[in-house]
């Protein structure tokens, strides 16, 4: 089994030439770790309202409804819509949907916003998979600059992740990543790579714009050697595993944060070096995953982060997804499952860990999970984050964005900073408000 989209999965999805083009997304797109549902009603209406506020606004300002949606105007249109269906959730008004100086007066107060991108993403030249592809027509629905042609290997290689994440969004700095396979060619790019490219970039920025991790793979032949050499020769960042093993699913070397014999002699020589931040993929995994590989499932659990972030309290375990256990949620089950138990699966066992374990080296990091929610349910998005500040710390909580598979991040961006937790919510659960875009 592989929680990769198989061939038959992606029969089933939108390809990217017949996706209705929007500023935000209008359904649920898989990152390509489970097949995604179908457009709801809800986000049909979306759509609806997207278009009709471009077919009011555009030829006011001389623009087709494509161009018009195009715009900071558009954008802030995008949000007036999800605000029509879904309730204020987001902080948006008419004014910038309807005023180019409006939306640009918005903008220019948050250009100087310092915004860190914890998990960027892209591949080699030679990686041999293909499938992974099947990503970027299924963003079409995310991302309405992405070109309405097939994807090719070359939009998810090093030189378009620099325009999209640098150039096309207003991301300051972030950190390059990767996945381990069993079979070291399927590594989207290999340590070497990843340091290689924070190089080019920092070369090109005349200055620090791009961080790199070092991927570790405990149990895999070798590994410790790996280790030892990114210490010496790579300087990494910052380290990044899957205690899945690998993004596969079938891996043969599952393992666990809290295992004392495997991983606890490289945890002392990541501490020796300085290199104390550890990103760990957990989470995002198939609904049938469970009943299907029951042995490996609870690898993407967090039952193994409190002992050993206790164990090791110099050391800090950012956990990629926030954990949240999987997105394949049809309508009114995102917060009509939170509100009958007030419990999100994993991401409520993770904000918990610190009260919990008495540690404060527990993180947790957003990517795909707030990209996704926040455009099925905005709510339960709201629901996610209070649950996660409401235990962790807002200074616990990570921005990612899992780009390039997406293309530009800047919508998700403008999502984060105009979110708002609804007010129901923060009543009942004592939720403290996101704040303002620059809070």
């Amino acid at each position: 089994m592989s929680i990769w989209l198989t061939d038959d999965d992606l029969k089933l999805t939108r390809p990217a030439e017949r996706s209705f083009e929007s500023p935000i997304p209008t359904r649920v797109v898989s990152n390509g770790e489970y097949l995604p549902p179908p457009q709801t009603p809800a986000q049909a209406r979306v759509a609806t309202e997207i278009r009709a506020l471009a077919r009011s606004f555009a030829p006011k300002l001389g623009l087709s409804r494509r161009d018009f949606l195009r715009t900071s105007c558009g954008m802030a249109a995008a949000f007036l819509a999800m605000n029509r269906v879904y309730g204020a959730v987001f902080e948006v008004g008419e004014a910038e949907a309807a005023d180019p100086a409006a939306a640009a007066e918005r903008r220019s107060g948050l250009a100087g916003q310092r915004i860190f991108d914890a998990q960027l993403h892209f591949v080699r030249e030679d990686y041999p998979g293909r499938g992974i592809l099947g990503l970027r027509r299924l963003a079409a629905e995310w991302n309405e600059a992405l070109p309405s042609r097939e994807p090719t290997p070359a939009d998810i290689q090093f030189e378009n992740f620099v325009q999209e994440v640098f150039v096309d969004s207003d991301t300051t700095m972030g950190i390059l990543s990767s996945a381990p396979n069993d079979d070291p060619d399927h590594w989207f790019i290999s340590n070497d790579e990843a340091a290689r490219a924070r190089q080019k970039v920092n070369e090109w920025a005349g200055s620090r714009r791009l961080l790199a991790h070092a991927v570790f793979t405990p149990g895999q032949p070798g590994w410790r050697e790996e280790v030892d050499r990114a210490i010496e020769e790579l300087k990494p960042d910052s380290w990044k595993g899957y205690t899945l093993g690998d993004p596969g699913g079938g891996s043969k070397y599952p393992w666990r944060l809290d295992d004392e014999k495997l991983i606890y002699p490289a945890y002392e020589k990541m501490l020796k070096a300085g290199i104390r931040n550890i990103c760990i993929h957990k989470g995002l995994v198939p609904p049938d995953y469970e009943r299907a590989m029951p042995e490996l499932w609870v690898h993407a659990s967090v039952d193994d982060v409190g002992k050993a972030a206790r164990d090791w309290p110099d050391l800090n375990f950012i956990i990629y997804h926030s954990a949240l256990a999987n997105l394949a949620f049809r309508e009114g089950d995102h917060l009509g499952r939170f509100e009958k138990s007030g419990r999100i699966p994993w991401v409520s066992d993770l904000a918990e860990i610190p009260a919990k374990h008495e540690v404060s080296n527990v993180y947790a990091e957003i990517g795909t999970s707030f990209a996704t929610s926040v455009i099925s349910h905005p709510g339960f998005c709201g629901a996610m984050l209070g649950t996660l500040i409401d235990g962790m710390g807002h200074d616990h909580v990570i921005w990612g964005t899992d780009s390039v598979w997406y293309g530009s991040p800047q919508w998700q961006i403008e999502a984060l900073r105009r979110l708002e937790i609804p007010e129901r919510l923060r009543e009942e659960y004592g939720f403290a408000p996101l704040g303002p875009a620059d809070g």
